[in-house]
């Protein structure tokens, strides 16, 4: 059975991809959405060292994400100038998110990563589809499958239409057949950056 954590396989998607990925970036097979996927990130390595030198609290819950995407990064917030149940949000925000004194409140925390692709593994491409499309809100996208579909022309023209990326195993080789799609998200969310700090959970 041919699997994401088939180190072969997996040397084979990384070499595959290295077109379409920075150089630096790292991988790992990681189960998120009930759906287990190789991914490809780029630890944000300044972000990682702030957050493990304050020994910051994980930031897994949504209304702290959105709380802290309403203030700037760094720059100091009048608690006078928020609403009050604006600053009871700002005082129950996890430790390390932000800095808090008596008059203003700084926002510190930034995503921790940033997921370049991910891969799930397929047997059928509309199996590939469904799967991969959960990660379209998040990242750019691509299913591996095991073997050469019949109606390949109508399996790519489908991943073509969802952006979604093809690549195709053979003999333990791995051939991208077609490109994924850029990831360009139409603006940064709470739900985007909780995918994030899920993955950082599990790869850190």
């Amino acid at each position: 059975m041919v699997t994401l954590a088939n180190s072969v396989i997996n040397g084979s998607v990384r070499a595959a991809t290295a077109p379409l990925l920075k150089p630096d970036g790292l991988a790992k097979v990681v189960p998120v959405l009930g759906t287990e996927a190789l991914f490809f990130y780029r630890m944000d390595d300044a972000e990682h060292e702030r957050r493990e030198a304050v020994g910051a609290a994980r930031l897994d819950r949504m209304h702290p994400l959105e709380v802290l995407l309403n203030l700037p990064v760094g720059l100091p917030v009048p608690l006078a100038s928020l609403e009050k149940q604006e600053r009871r949000a700002v005082h129950a925000l996890p430790c390390g998110a932000a800095d808090r004194d008596r008059r203003t409140v700084t926002r510190r925390a930034v995503r921790p990563l940033h997921v370049d692709l991910a891969v799930v593994r397929a047997t059928g491409w509309k199996r590939g589809l469904e799967e991969a499309g959960r990660f379209a809100p998040y990242c750019r996208r691509a299913m591996l499958l095991t073997r050469r579909p019949a109606g390949i022309s109508e399996a790519l023209a489908e991943a073509d239409f969802y952006g979604i990326g093809v690549f195709l195993i053979s003999d333990e080789e791995v051939e991208m057949v077609l490109e994924p799609r850029d990831y360009r998200p139409l603006r940064h969310t709470a739900a985007a950056w909780s995918f994030v700090e899920e993955m950082y959970q599990r790869v850190r």
